[in-house]
């Protein structure tokens, strides 16, 4: 997902999803600049860890530790988000959680957009802080 602070909207989508960040090492970080492979400005400090500046992920919690993670990856762009996103995350939260879900997500920052049926399913699409697109169902 492109973003213009991957740390911070990482952390958003990692509340909303219930999904952990996924760790920085942050020795290895110290090992690649020292080595010369990275610079020091290509990191920064973010809620007192070393982290790499332009990226962060969240990985889905049953993810298995040994093989390829089910992860979201934010990556740094310079530029805002301009048109509508091709693509969007469904949160199903249950039809009983929809209203008091979209009350905490946009007191989180989220911004309500519309609502939409089809058939007997309903949802409600809203966009992230950064204008990303998605829907609660």
């Amino acid at each position: 997902m492109d973003t213009a602070d991957p740390h911070v909207l990482a952390d958003w989508w990692a509340e909303t999803l219930g999904w952990p960040v996924e760790p920085t090492d942050a020795d290895f970080i110290r090992e690649m600049i020292a080595k010369g492979y990275a610079k020091e400005e290509e990191t920064r400090t973010y809620n007192g860890s070393l982290v790499w500046r332009t990226g962060a992920a969240i990985r889905h919690p049953d993810s298995p530790p040994d093989g390829p993670p089910r992860r979201i990856l934010f990556q740094e762009v310079p530029e805002p988000k301009t048109v509508k996103n091709r693509l969007h995350i469904d949160v199903w939260v249950g039809a009983d959680n929809v209203e008091a879900t979209l009350e905490k997500l946009t007191a989180r920052g989220a911004k309500f957009l519309h609502r939409g049926r089809q058939g007997p399913h309903s949802w409600v699409t809203m966009a992230d802080p950064e204008g990303n697109e998605f829907c609660i169902s």
